[in-house]
Parts: C-alpha cells; sequence; structure tokens
C-alpha cells in the first residue's frame, strides 16, 4: 500500500528570503511567491504536497506586531484541517518572537509549524535560504513508523537546526547560523540524515482540539538597567500610569545596585498593582532570585523571575497574558506557568 503524502501548505509573509536583487541598480526587490518557488526546482522532488499561500502585502519583519501574529494564526486556523503541516518564509530580525506568538497562542496544537528565512536572499547565487526552505519543508513532512507526524510545535529551522521556537534568539546580523537557542537543546539537526532529538520534542497528551487565542495588550514597558542608572531616570520610566507590566533587563543573574532608592521606587509601583518581570541581560542561563541579596530583595517586593525564558519570549508571554484581562494576581500565577515549553520546569 503506498503511503500518503504529508500535506504542506507554504506560507510566505515576507522577509529577505522572498528578494531578490534588481539587475538595474542592485537594489533588492520582493518575489511574487510563485518566482521564489520557480528558483527551487528540488522542491518538486521532496515526498510531500506541497500548496502555497502569500500575504498580500508581505511586509519586513521589523514591522511585526500582534496583529501581523494574528493574520498568520488566521491563515493557519482556516487550513489546520486540510494540511497536515505548515511552513511560515519569515524575516529573521522578528522571528523569535513571531514563533513565541504562535506557540502560545495555537493551544493544544498537534501539527508541526516550522518558521524559517535566510540572511541573504533567495535572488542571489550564495543564498541560504535554498536549504532552509528545502529542509524545513521536509521536516515538517516527516513521518514516525507509526505515520504520526514527528514535530508537533511550532519550530525554527535556521542552517541545519531546529529549535523550539519559543527559545530562539536572533544574535547575528551576518553569520548565516544567525538563531540560536541558547537555553534548550535543539530538536533536530540535518545533516546527511535529520537526526532528532525525540527527548526534546513536545508531545500532547488529550485529544483537545486546537484553541486559538487572539486576544493581546500591549500596555507593558521595558526598561534596561546600566551602571550609573539614576533614581530620578527609573522614576521617570516608572511614571506611565497605563503601563500594566514593566520587564527590567538586569544585570547577571537578575541582579541591580544595592540602593534602598531603587527598590523603594519599584515597591511602590508593585504596590500600586504594577506588574514587575525580572529578565536577565545574559541571553544564556536564567534569573535566580534565590541566591544573591539583590535577587532575594526583588524577590521580597513581589518581582517576578523570568527564570530561563528568552527576552522574546517574556514579551510575547506578558501581551498574551494581559490580552486574558487578568487580576495582578492571577498574571503573577500565571506567568509562572509553562505554556508551550518556553519556560524549564
Amino acid at each position: 500500500m503506498e503511503e500518503i503524502k504529508s500535506k504542506i501548505l507554504l506560507i510566505y509573509t515576507g522577509g529577505t528570503i522572498g528578494m531578490e536583487v534588481n539587475s538595474n541598480d542592485g537594489s533588492l526587490m520582493p518575489l511574487s511567491l510563485e518566482n521564489l518557488v520557480k528558483h527551487i526546482p528540488e522542491l518538486s522532488r521532496l515526498e510531500c504536497a506541497l500548496s502555497t499561500y502569500s500575504f498580500l502585502n508581505p511586509v519586513d519583519s521589523s514591522e511585526a506586531d500582534f496583529e501581523f501574529w494574528n493574520d498568520i494564526a488566521k491563515v493557519i486556523e482556516i487550513n489546520y484541517d486540510l494540511f497536515d503541516g505548515f511552513v511560515i518564509l519569515h524575516g529573521t530580525d522578528t522571528m523569535a518572537y513571531t514563533a513565541s506568538a504562535l506557540s502560545m497562542m495555537l493551544e493544544n496544537l498537534t501539527k508541526p509549524i516550522v518558521i524559517t528565512g535566510s540572511q541573504l536572499p533567495m535572488g542571489m547565487l550564495r543564498t541560504d535560504g535554498r536549504e532552509n526552505l528545502i529542509s524545513s519543508i521536509e521536516i515538517a513532512s516527516l513521518k514516525d513508523d507509526k505515520g504520526s507526524l514527528i514535530l508537533q510545535e511550532v519550530a525554527i529551522y535556521f542552517e541545519y537546526s531546529l529549535y523550539r521556537g519559543n527559545r530562539c534568539h536572533k544574535f547575528s546580523t551576518e553569520h548565516f547560523d544567525a538563531i540560536i537557542s541558547p537555553n534548550y537543546p535543539p530538536l533536530a539537526e540535518a545533516g546527511v540524515n535529520i537526526n532528532w532529538n525525540y527527548g526534546a520534542l513536545q508531545r500532547k497528551l488529550d485529544d483537545e482540539k486546537l484553541a486559538i487565542h487572539y486576544e493581546w495588550d500591549d500596555t507593558i514597558s521595558v526598561i534596561k538597567f546600566f551602571p550609573g542608572l539614576k533614581t530620578a531616570q527609573l522614576e521617570y520610566a516608572l511614571n506611565q500610569p497605563e503601563v500594566k507590566v514593566f520587564i527590567l533587563e538586569t544585570f547577571g543573574s537578575g541582579n541591580i545596585p544595592m540602593r534602598n532608592d531603587l527598590v523603594d521606587l519599584i515597591k511602590g509601583k508593585v504596590d500600586e498593582g504594577k506588574c514587575f518581570i525580572n529578565v536577565s541581560q545574559c541571553r544564556k542561563g536564567n534569573v535566580d532570585q534565590k541566591t544573591y541579596a539583590s535577587g532575594l530583595k526583588l524577590s521580597k517586593i513581589g518581582v517576578l523571575s523570568a527564570e530561563d525564558m528568552t527576552f522574546e519570549a517574556v514579551v510575547v508571554k506578558v501581551m498574551h497574558l494581559l490580552g486574558k484581562k487578568l487580576s495582578a494576581e492571577g498574571f503573577a500565577r500565571e506567568f509562572q506557568i509553562d505554556y508551550a515549553g518556553e519556560l524549564s520546569m
């Protein structure tokens, strides 16, 4: 009996991968999805049935916001029962934010969503986009010996590595391996074969149907600590009545200067009902509010630890939870729950 091919929907949202060089002036021009696919005749040799969908107005990923994430999710929702998996072409600058957003929006996901892009346009000779796209489609289509899709979560594929999407961070504007997962191992690595790290993959244990959450609230603010930050500067940054959650980018494992005036300012806002998240400026490792005096002091006044979440995942998770209209207590409780593998428990 012939094996049924996986049906994959390729969704083009924009980004460098969909560009080509204008032969007249050397500028970059967007390719149509049809022409982009023509650049890769090898796609016809893949063991899957490939369909395509293009945004009417492809965007630079720096324009991404929650409306953009909702547009992608709507395409997936409409086509969820028609396809086995989805590959999303996306700009690299905010790829980790979009991957984090989709992972939290798409509750009870049981199908692969692979996001990829490139550092060089598809129309250039040395583009990395060709391999990224071919491997992403192959990965999204692969099934195990029992006929189940191997990948059942939102992932990013880049330069021979497949990562959990909400664990990713773009660290380079120049290297082909521009995407890293500092606090979680790769889900798979592509060499001669696709080598899966089965122990790192997510699996749903129940049969609940896909539920998509479109509600967001972006009334947040990010405050980055630096040596010499004045009390007046912090006070000015915190004096934003519309902001519900402040994300503090702190030193090392979650430390700030041991100055009572700074801590008292934060405590005053906590007492007013504002929420604070402590995320480290270091990309690898985790926030520890139990070991050092500074972290302990922040913990005692109600500042929440981001643990080993990426900055991108923290920003998205905060906006996602605020969209649920939770109380401050409810927000604090939900933030510390692992929703989609973004947090090591």
